[in-house]
Order: C-alpha cells, then structure tokens, then sequence
C-alpha cells in the first residue's frame, strides 16, 4: 500500500527508495538475504533457546518426578519401607550399604566436603536408613527424589528418568562418584526395589495376581533389566522359564536414530510419554490406540492404558526439553587400551565388506537409514520380545559406547554373554564364513566405536 501510494505521488526517487525496501523485505523472506544480513540477532535467540532447552532438559531427565511420587509413595507405600519401623515406617528400612546393594547409585557432587570427609575416613554410618534419608534430603540419590514434611520425616518417594538411564563413574567410591547420563544402569534392580513395597495392590488388582506372585515375577528380573510390557499383556516369563524382562538400554547416541526401543514402539517423545505415564506412573496424559487391541495387550485394553487423561498434565509440557537434552548426549568413546586398533581396522573393512554388518548399521549412526526394524526370522531369533510390541519386529540396535553398556550381556535380553557370541550368531545367521581372526577384528571394531 505505501509503495503505490509513493507511485501515485510521481516521487520517483522517493517510489524507487520504497521499492527498494520491499525488495529487501521479500527476498529476506524468501530466504536469499545474504546470512549476515538474514540472521543479524537471529542466531543469538537460537543459541539462547538452545541452551534454555538443554537446561531444562537436563533438570528434567536428572530430577523430575512428573508427579509419580503419588504412585511410588501413595499407592506403594515405598517411602515407609526406605525409612524402616525405627524412623516411622515399616521393616528394617534400607541403609546406603542395602541400596548400593540394589545399584542406586550417589551423586558425589550432592555431598558436601564434610559428608565427604566423612565418608573418606570410614565415619559414616552407611547402615542406618537415617544416613539414606539425609542423603535423600540432599537430593545426590542417582534418581530418586525424598518428599519431606516441615518436621524432616519422609512422608513420599518419587523416581526419575536418571534412575533407570544414569550411573556414576566410581570415581569417591563403588557406587558413588561424578553422573553418566544416558549410561544404563546395569547394576540397578528394579525388581527388587519395587518388591520392597508394602503394598503391591496397584499390582494385584491389574495383573489379577496375588502378591506373592508379584514379587516372584519382580525378583526373577535381576540386576539392570525391567519389563515395561508386563503391565500391558501380563506375559512374565518366556516359553523356556527365562524371565520376561529386557535390558536397560542406553539414553546416549540416540540422534539421529528413528524408533527407541528394542521393538520400536515409536520415537523418543513417544516413549517418553509412554514410561512417564504408564511405567513411572506420573500424572499426564497419553494416547495409543494400539493398546486397546485386547489379543495383544489384554491387560491394557481392560485398564484403558492407551487413554490416559488428568485435568493437569505434568508430563506433556516437558518433553521437548527432555527430548532436546536426550539427543545432546553423546555415546562415550572407547577408553584407550579397551581395544586393539590394528585389529579394529581390520575389523572396519569387515564390517563395511564381507561381514555385510552395515547394510543394516549403518554408521554414523549404525542403525537403519529410516525405518530401522527387521522381522525375528531375517536376524534367525525368536518372535517373542519382538511380538509383545505394536508390530512384531526388532529395531536394528544403535551400536556407538558398546563397551559402557556390556554388562548383563548383549540382544534385548542379555542372550549373548559378549561380542564374540553376537558375531558367532550372525555368522551362523547369515553363513559368513567367518575365520577366527576375522570374528576377533570384527569384536575389536565393534569394541572400538
């Protein structure tokens, strides 16, 4: 309007300005401004919600409950077994010695130097669930956050996403030490942990079992493993009597990688939302239609897991950050001296060549380009983790930091005791004809990214 208005006018140098000026505005709409021109002030607003996200992610992953402290404290009760009888609760409680025990790991940086002089000179009473309580007050229990009333007692217990997906690096001692987001908690028994609960009715009543079966179920879990189907088709054990439960897989490395899980339920926001709500039990709201197939998932058909609404969501809002600070994770590199690096070229060259491993790893990222899953019988496994997913087949594993997550074994369920019996099994597979040295290089590449 105003450049027509300065034509009618007859101002030619005034209309050519104005034409000028709308030019400019176009073309930096469109993009072909030059950069420094086009993103004066634009990339210090990107770099500040970058960072802003990061933080809040970071905050997130380590610290926020969405709220589950109404689950693991007011339906499980948790809280009273943690502080024991002699304290308000129930049992003998559980001393820093019982939760190391059980993989819960101390964030060294939490501790004041004092506690950590104290800990140092053999002082600390680490079994007495009083010393678990201060140190829950402090906030440096790896992923479990104490809710304490205004006389100090522990009245709620609520977990993170840092619980399951964060360790430490032993650095003061076993089990405490500076955090590893994203590292699984290989040690951590989530089983056990959850059977201390005194009362498992939230459990009963939606698997149709008594409580000593849950606990039978929760104990046959073991260290770094967890079940997050069992809530939703019951299925606690394989054919063969194996428990039913997967590893904890790592949180780091994830970007660029599609599907999250071992089956590939959906992207990360996607099982975000998913373990926020119905494993974490937070207070959110969620949506899947595919749990309402009662064939596949009877248990969460029947309790409408798949539409879950409160008034307040407490989940929702934070997954962006989560996501964002997720993807910042890097996986962490081989240590040196972890590998042989003669080898692990060698071992390069099969891999890219007669071991054909990256038709399906392919790197940077050594999962699929895209749709990243595979049918049971293309990989010579069996269907039964992958059928208690939405589709019936596995995700092509991430395989940066290998090495920080060997413990418990390799494959969803820990099958295959070290690299060795993954490359033995695909060279069956897929009748490589692998010669021992050449299984020996492809381990020490793998062992090396």
């Amino acid at each position: 309007m105003a450049v027509r208005g300065v034509l009618r006018s007859g101002g030619a140098v005034a209309g050519c300005a104005a034409l000028m000026l709308a030019g400019a505005a176009l073309l930096n709409l469109q993009g072909l401004m030059p950069a420094s021109a086009r993103d004066a002030g634009q990339g210090a607003g990107s770099r500040q919600h970058a960072n802003t996200l990061y933080r809040q992610g970071k905050q997130v992953f380590r610290f926020d409950t969405f709220g589950d402290q109404a689950f693991w404290g007011g339906s499980l009760e948790l809280h009273k077994a943690i502080e024991g009888e002699a304290l308000g609760g129930v049992g003998p409680g559980v001393s820093p010695k019982t939760a190391l025990a059980v993989g819960l790991k101390v964030d060294s940086t939490a501790l004041p130097s004092s506690v950590k002089a104290a800990l140092a000179a053999g002082k600390g009473d680490l079994d007495a669930p009083a010393t678990t309580l201060a140190l829950l007050k402090l906030n440096a229990v790896v992923g479990i956050k104490g809710f304490f009333n205004g006389k100090g007692q522990l009245r709620s217990i609520g977990v993170t996403c840092a619980v399951c997906h964060s360790t430490v690096d032993d650095s003061f001692a076993p089990g405490i030490g500076k955090r590893l987001d994203g590292w699984p908690n290989r040690d951590l028994n989530v089983g056990a942990i959850i059977a201390l609960s005194p009362d498992l009715s939230h459990f009963t009543q939606l698997l149709g079992v008594d409580a000593d079966t849950v606990r039978t179920v929760l104990h046959s879990w073991g260290p770094g493993k967890f079940d997050a189907e069992l809530a939703l088709d019951g299925k606690a054990f394989q054919p063969d009597g194996r428990s039913a439960a997967t590893l904890i897989p790592p949180a780091y490395g994830m970007a660029g990688v599609n599907l999250h899980t071992y089956e590939g339920w959906g992207s990360i926001p996607y099982w975000n939302a998913f373990v926020a709500n119905l494993e974490m039990g937070g207070i959110g709201n969620f949506f899947d239609s595919r749990l309402d197939d009662a064939s596949r998932f009877p248990v969460a058909a029947r309790a409408g897991l798949g539409h879950v609404t409160h008034s307040r969501d407490l989940i929702t809002p934070k997954l962006p950050a989560l996501q964002f600070y997720q993807l910042s994770l890097p996986a962490p590199k081989a240590p040196p001296g972890s590998f042989d690096p003669v080898a692990a070229e060698r071992g390069e060259a099969l891999f890219d060549g007669k071991a054909t491993c990256s038709s399906c790893h392919m790197p940077p990222t050594y999962t699929d380009s895209g749709w990243n899953e595979h049918t049971p019988a293309s990989i010579c496994t069996d269907a039964f983790q992958a059928d208690r997913g939405p589709d019936g087949m596995y995700r092509t594993t991430p395989l940066r930091g290998l090495l920080a997550h060997a413990k418990g074994g390799y494959y969803h369920d820990g099958r295959f005791a070290d690299l060795l019996a993954v490359v033995n099994h695909y060279d069956s597979c897929f009748s490589l004809g692998l010669s021992p040295r050449e299984k020996s290089d492809l381990v020490e590449f793998l062992k090396s990214i």
